[in-house]
């Protein structure tokens, strides 16, 4: 298989586990519960995921280009199982602390995932720094939402 097509095929991964996760919505349970003033507008999520997830499929395929990086794959695996677990247990389980659980998992998984992919795959590594800036922002702000309700 080409390494263009291994990357289509990682986009697709990606893009699978993101519609999966993406028909959990927040929806009118969401609405009624308290939530911190810095939370942000409904419509920043879409744009911001669609970078992001993006990123986790070039940063997949980097690593699975380069054995040196094959301590990083099942870790970069991890943070998608849990990225994928993480919507359904919050919009459709209501399941605040859990989510916040799944989420502190997903943090460590990508702290994990730059330290493993540092010297053999420095791109991979750094194009999850911006996904650990917003798993940072929305662990905080899942842990604000568990805290209020």
């Amino acid at each position: 298989m080409g390494r263009y097509v291994q990357l289509a095929v990682f986009i697709a991964l990606v893009a699978a586990v993101a519609f999966a996760a993406g028909q959990f919505m927040p929806g009118a349970w969401y609405t009624t519960i308290a939530k911190p003033s810095w939370t942000p507008p409904g419509w920043l999520f879409g744009p911001v995921w669609s970078v992001l997830y993006l990123m986790i499929a070039v940063a997949g395929w980097l690593v699975w280009q380069n054995d040196a990086a094959r301590p990083a794959r099942p870790i970069w695996a991890a943070q998608l199982l849990l990225n994928g677990i993480w919507s359904p247990v919050m919009f459709g389980l209501h399941q605040i602390g859990l989510a916040l659980v799944v989420i502190v998992a997903i943090w460590l998984t990508i702290v994990a995932f730059i330290a493993l992919a540092w010297r053999p795959a420095r791109w991979a590594a750094l194009l999850f720094m911006p996904y650990l800036a917003w798993v940072s922002f929305a662990t905080a702000l899942n842990f604000a939402i568990w805290w209020l309700n």
